[in-house]
């Protein structure tokens, strides 16, 4: 896990360098089988958005996670770069409202620490 926790804070200070917002960083390890780490984050426009995902598609590729992809290529409004166990959510501002994927894994998280 720690190649990915210092993955995790290369792709932040990239996305952060970008000018990203309201970057959140969800620790999944022990916790789901997706990934360690998820990042989410919002860019201004759909280009914005594409060059962040592009960005940390670079990023992953540079640090050794050779068959990391973006999937949403289609999508103006929101891209997934799946790094194995690192997932970036790069969202427009409604979208991620909509979606509210840090509401959701932090109303997973603890139910799944219960039952264990």
């Amino acid at each position: 896990m720690d190649k990915y926790s210092e993955l995790k804070n290369v792709i932040i200070k990239t996305l952060d360098n970008n000018k990203a917002s309201d970057i959140v960083t969800i620790n999944l390890a022990g916790k789901s089988s997706i990934a360690d780490f998820m990042i989410i984050a919002s860019g201004t426009s759909s280009r914005h958005i594409q060059s962040l995902s592009e960005q940390v598609l670079d990023q992953f590729k540079k640090n050794g996670i050779s068959n990391s992809k973006i999937e949403g290529k289609d999508s103006q409004d929101w891209k997934l770069v799946d790094g194995i166990d690192l997932i970036v959510h790069i969202f427009n501002p409604e979208k991620r409202k909509f979606y509210e994927l840090e509401k959701i894994w932090s109303e997973i998280i603890p139910k799944e620490k219960v039952i264990i």
